[in-house]
């Protein structure tokens, strides 16, 4: 079976680019941990926004879906799961929830991985929550004619508990050692973690949890304020592309972690940036001559890029409600400043260059 040590991070020489993303990412929280002593019940604000955001992008990466509004009412628990996707949903929700109100008090160890299991499968009817795999899986590819084939065999069941025990055992030696930067840790770990693929389902949303639990351990705790998941959620193909450029030769250590690193670091760096603009937009909004609804909006639609949607700008600026900004949007389309585009629930909107 594949060893792990952890240890040997210590060695390697990282190239200009992960150096730059991680003193990026040092700076940025440096001010996030300054904001959280200053305007803690301002940024209580983006804490359920990032709930819902996460609970409902991690489920839909792995095809999880329901309606943006059962989402929402899953999370706020008005509603009771209906079917099998929204008892995922729930399951995801009490696990993040979990994550989110006591972090410190989990620690990295086989067994609370397993409860952390347990409770994602907490409203499941099929009994696998919290227990190891015991038939092996596969990571499947889909080739450009459509056929899917095996891109990655994970290690057998009966390698599973050792090898998680292994990881473990390595991260926390490392992470004591305070000799390798816990960024390059938590990507290495849960690039292991996904390769092992120690269950018979969850893989991916476990991991997503196991990172927000690491980072949040680590002091990195701006997934509690800016949903990470949302963020792999819409760059899914780059982080699948990472991941096939990382477990060649995992099984024989020879991979190479680089290109799963680098992506693990834009998405946090990604984060940071996005929760420095959040916080400005409610900076704006408390401020003593508060700013109205329209220029709130009109500030966060300076500062977006592309296509957007209204939802967009609700999770921008958690201050203003639905009837705020659909005002504010209805007169920046009349004034020439947006653009929209379709109908419904596909309405979207665009700057006017």
């Amino acid at each position: 079976m594949r060893s792990f040590d952890y240890g040997k991070l210590r060695g390697v020489r990282w190239d200009n680019e992960v150096l730059g993303l991680i003193a990026a990412i040092h700076e940025y929280k440096g001010r996030q941990e300054l904001y959280l002593r200053q305007k803690p019940a301002t940024l209580n604000r983006l804490v359920e926004i990032a709930k819902v955001q996460s609970t409902e992008s991690s489920n839909k990466i792995e095809g999880i879906v329901t309606t943006a509004t059962r989402v929402r009412q899953l999370c706020e628990q008005k509603v009771t799961p209906r079917n099998r996707d929204e008892e995922e949903i729930s399951g995801y929700r009490d696990a993040l929830a979990l994550i989110h109100e006591s972090y410190e008090y989990i620690p990295i160890k086989t067994s609370y991985i397993l409860q952390l299991h347990r409770v994602l499968y907490g409203y499941s009817q099929r009994g696998i929550g919290g227990r190891f795999k015991s038939v092996q899986n596969y990571i499947e590819e889909t080739r450009a004619d459509g056929a899917r084939v095996i891109g990655f065999t994970p290690l057998d069941p009966f390698e599973t508990p050792g090898a998680m025990e292994a990881i473990c055992e390595s991260y926390n030696r490392e992470i004591d050692a305070c000799e390798v930067d816990p960024l390059i840790l938590i990507a290495a770990f849960v690039l292991d973690f996904l390769c092992i693929h120690p269950f018979n389902d969850g893989n991916g949303r476990m991991s997503r949890l196991l990172t927000a639990l690491l980072l949040y351990r680590a002091g990195y705790v701006v997934g509690r304020f800016v949903s990470l998941e949302s963020k792999i959620e819409r760059t899914k193909d780059g982080y699948y592309e990472a991941l096939l450029g990382s477990d060649v030769d995992w099984r024989g250590e020879e991979n190479d972690i680089t290109p799963f690193v680098k992506y693990l670091l834009g998405i946090v760096l990604a984060s940071y940036r996005d929760f420095e603009d959040r916080v400005a937009l409610l900076d704006r909004s408390d401020g003593r001559r508060a700013s109205s609804a329209l220029d709130l909006v009109k500030a966060a639609v300076a500062n977006t890029l592309g296509k957007f949607t209204k939802n967009d700008i609700l999770q921008r600026v958690p201050s203003l409600g639905k009837s705020s900004v659909e005002y504010a949007l209805k007169t920046l389309v009349d004034n020439g400043f947006i653009v929209r585009s379709g109908n419904g629930k596909a309405t979207f909107y665009y700057r006017r260059s």
